[in-house]
């Protein structure tokens, strides 16, 4: 996924809780459903950083050897501007970019 593209705000919005559960008629479900995304999407990006930090490190064991790269802390900047993984996830939520399956309903609608 790229993170770059996303159109989630990157300050906290009010949101009509109302208008948002919609798709599952339940604020709780709404709400369990948009934090597991945002827990995907903050291992994903933990991940993505970790890989690009790999190929920064060095094998020095000396202290008094580490030394400032720019390209590391652009890299590290890019990740602190990103939207929040919560806001991120409630714009998928938003733009039905999500495919929510409840497990429960089903056995019920069985």
């Amino acid at each position: 996924m790229d993170f770059r593209k996303t159109k989630a705000p990157l300050t906290t919005v009010t949101r009509d809780m109302n208008s948002l559960c919609e798709s599952t008629g339940n604020v709780y479900e709404t709400v369990k459903i948009i934090g597991k995304r945002a827990n995907q999407i903050s291992l994903m990006i933990r991940d993505d950083i970790s890989q690009k930090m790999e190929e920064f490190n060095t094998v020095a064991d000396n202290l008094e050897e580490v030394f400032e790269n720019r390209e590391q802390i652009e890299v590290s900047r890019f990740y602190e501007k990103l939207p929040k993984p919560t806001l991120i996830a409630t714009q998928e939520l938003i733009e039905n970019k999500l495919f929510v399956r409840l497990p429960a309903k089903e056995k019920l609608s069985k």
